[in-house]
């Protein structure tokens, strides 16, 4: 396997463990906050992981002083639901800016990037399908670097800790880029776990369609479900395209070499396309919503017909019994011999034509 393959193959890897969200029972979930730390030298890389606040902590000061020690080093940094004294230990290390030490205890926060003196803040969201339940869960990143380490938080409380973040690179090549080179292909793998997102997405919206026609009444509930779904999608995706035009912007200030810029806007073309296809997922989405709505209301028209018609059969023969039902001494045919026979008889004729003639109107 090439070095290019391989890379393909840890990203891929990487993609589908921080990005997969399966419902799985609270046990399952990690006991203990964890961290786990990546050393870069060379062609040298080693990983380590540490579950609990004492080594945690330790392992974070091995892997800054690693970096520290010397610039052709790259220590990547991964917290996996860290606890707010996690944070203020490496806002200490780090001497972090208050209102990024805010932002960092907070989650649920859109995408962003924001600069505080040497250290950049980078907030995106990872996407992942789960087909079977047709529900897009979204997993919080938040991405500190400086120099040449790089320090990745996942927020919130997803099931499985997120593998080495030596396998976050789309390609070896990129760590020669130190952490702008982590950043980059950190912001690519979001972008093609949304691309599979909506391949997901794109093959219920055909289901939907199918059942739309079909006449299937359950079909309602579950557009609705969809649209929400794709409005998750589009709050992760669409305010990355900031981000990314801030990083343009600052190509000429911070002098990012060329084939960086070049990967970024290969990245920015990915996202471009994303975003273009949810608004088109949404906009159809909408269509299927009218096209049901009406469906249902000529659905509607066509029982209230039949209603209409068949209360119309029943009046008929209701008025000839309600008026051989009066007590009055004196009416025709009162004591004729075939007078329920003959009452019994007009009551069908007039039923009957009455039904003939919804029939051919195309009510019954």
């Amino acid at each position: 396997m090439t070095e290019h393959q391989n890379g393909k193959e840890l990203s891929r890897r990487f993609m589908d463990r921080i990005g997969r969200r399966e419902r799985e029972p609270a046990a399952a979930r990690p006991p203990h906050p964890s961290v786990t730390t990546t050393r870069v030298e060379g062609d040298d890389l080693q990983t380590s992981h540490a579950a609990g606040p004492d080594l945690c902590q330790d392992e974070v000061d091995k892997a800054l002083g690693f970096a520290e020690r010397d610039s052709q080093r790259l220590a990547i940094i991964e917290y996996d639901h860290p606890t707010p004294d996690q944070i203020l230990h490496l806002a200490s290390e780090w001497e972090l800016h208050p209102l990024l030490v805010e932002d960092l205890l907070k989650a649920g926060q859109r995408p962003k990037l924001e600069r505080y003196r040497e250290v950049l803040f980078v907030v995106t969201r990872l996407a992942t399908y789960l087909d079977a339940q047709e529900d897009v869960e979204v997993t919080e990143f938040h991405v500190l670097s400086r120099h040449n380490a790089v320090v990745i938080i996942r927020q919130g409380r997803t099931r499985e800790p997120i593998e080495s973040f030596g396998e976050i690179t789309h390609s070896p090549r990129l760590l020669q880029f130190g952490t702008e080179g982590i950043l980059y292909s950190f912001l690519d793998l979001a972008v093609d776990g949304y691309m599979r997102v909506l391949r997901g997405v794109e093959v219920d919206r055909e289901q939907i369609e199918r059942q739309v026609f079909d006449g299937d009444p359950s079909v309602t509930e579950r557009i609705y479900r969809l649209n929400r779904e794709i409005i998750d999608l589009q709050q992760a995706a669409g305010p990355l395209r900031e981000v990314l035009s801030d990083l343009h912007g600052g190509f000429s200030k911070y002098r990012t070499q060329e084939e960086l810029q070049t990967y970024l806007q290969d990245v920015d073309d990915h996202l471009a396309r994303v975003n273009t296809r949810i608004d088109d997922l949404r906009s159809g989405m909408n269509q299927i919503l009218d096209v049901n709505s009406i469906l249902v209301t000529q659905q509607q028209n066509e029982d209230m017909k039949k209603i209409s018609g068949w209360a119309a059969v029943v009046v008929g023969p209701t008025l000839i019994g309600s008026i051989y039902g009066m007590n009055f001494d004196v009416m025709p045919e009162l004591h004729w011999r075939f007078g329920y026979v003959y009452s019994l008889v007009l009551m069908v004729v007039v039923a009957a034509v009455i039904w003939l003639f919804f029939k051919r109107k195309k009510w019954m």
